[in-house]
């Protein structure tokens, strides 16, 4: 039996979730749960402080820097990834590098004309980071989608445009034709260099 049986309980319990759900989404190394509950019951009952003002100002000041000093580490760590992969993939003989930098290998080669960045295309697309894991796929859906060519990243609006129909290309791309500095919500982080298998299906007149 739940021991949180009345209508308030429940509430009281889901707006306990509601912030720990929030806290969750930006934590910091250190966060004392017991301290947070101390602090709700504080100013709940409207009761002092236990902290000082000025320290908990400091407090706050040096929790922020070094949650800045540490997104900065996971940029250059992201960034660094990113730069090792592309020297390496842009090596390999099959690749070909754009003077954007831009990689890309041709794995089936498509008839007729290709699209301009104002054309709308239908495609098949699996985009993967560079260590293979899934961020999103039309193929595993298995539904293929339509958008304008310059309706996406830079990216894939420059390999839609040396693709023609039934042309199926596999794409590195940098973090500033993707995403760049701000990722994408929480599915992708930023300064991520992302690889997708995109097939051209048509370009919808």
């Amino acid at each position: 039996m739940s021991k949180y049986e009345s209508v308030e309980a429940r509430a009281s319990y889901g707006i306990g979730l509601n912030m720990g759900e929030q806290l969750a989404s930006n934590p910091f190394d250190g966060l004392d749960i017991d301290a947070v509950t101390a602090g709700i019951a504080t100013a709940f009952n409207k009761e002092p402080s236990e902290v000082a003002p000025e320290d908990l100002q400091a407090a706050f000041e040096e929790i922020q820097k070094r949650m800045q000093a540490q997104k900065e580490e996971e940029a250059k760590a992201q960034i660094q990834a990113g730069v090792d992969f592309l020297k390496e993939n842009g090596a390999r003989d099959e690749v070909t590098v754009t003077d954007t930098g831009l990689q890309y290998e041709v794995l089936a080669e498509g008839e007729g004309e290709s699209p301009t960045a104002e054309d709308k295309v239908k495609v098949h697309y699996h985009g993967t980071f560079i260590d293979g894991q899934v961020f999103d796929s039309s193929v595993q859906r298995g539904e293929p989608v339509e958008f304008p060519a310059n309706g996406v990243i830079a990216g894939w609006t420059e390999a839609l445009q040396l693709m023609k129909p039934g042309s199926k290309f596999k794409l590195a791309v940098p973090h500033q034709l993707a995403y760049g500095e701000q990722g994408a919500g929480g599915a992708i982080p930023p300064y991520t260099t992302l690889c997708f298998e995109v097939e051209l299906l048509e370009v919808v007149k």
